[in-house]
């Protein structure tokens, strides 16, 4: 994980050195998990199809923290739309793929509801909501920074 490229995501949190990939049947959707504990959600199709093409970029869709501690392994379940972590804290939990709900973890005693994503809770060790990123423009504009202050040396 320590050698894998850190990305820097456009969400508000870092997401520190990528620790677990996995794609989808259709390789559209690129999942990675980081050592920090983060899931960010990566939609790759439009660049797998002509990567020459410079309009053509990976765009992060979603970012959400899922555990306290590294990310050691993830995957995605079409069928259910669900997307299953696991951590070096022992916990294996499950989420909602499209916008990183928690449903819970595996060992728990409820059963897991997964199609109610109209209550958002989160586990006990992670406090921050997902982060549904819906543009790159807010974030790669340079913002104009006006310097009130300035030294002038002749007064």
């Amino acid at each position: 994980g320590n050698l894998m490229k850190e990305l820097l995501p456009f969400s508000e949190h870092p997401s520190g050195p990528l620790t677990a990939l996995c794609t989808d049947i259709f390789t559209k959707i690129l999942l990675t998990g980081s050592k920090m504990g983060h899931i960010i959600c990566w939609n790759i199709a439009s660049f797998l199809e002509d990567s020459q093409n410079k309009k053509n970029k990976i765009k992060e869709e979603l970012c959400w923290r899922a555990h306290a501690t590294k990310v050691v392994d993830l995957f995605i379940e079409e069928e259910k739309n669900v997307v299953v972590t696991a951590s070096t804290d022992g916990s294996v939990r499950v989420w909602h793929a499209t916008t990183g709900y928690y449903f819970g973890y595996f060992g728990q005693a409820r059963k897991f509801e997964l199609s109610d994503t109209s209550r958002l809770i989160l586990p006990s060790d992670v406090n921050d909501f997902p982060a549904i990123i819906k543009s790159e423009s807010k974030h790669t504009e340079k913002k104009k920074v006006k310097y009130p202050l300035m030294l002038d040396r002749d007064k």
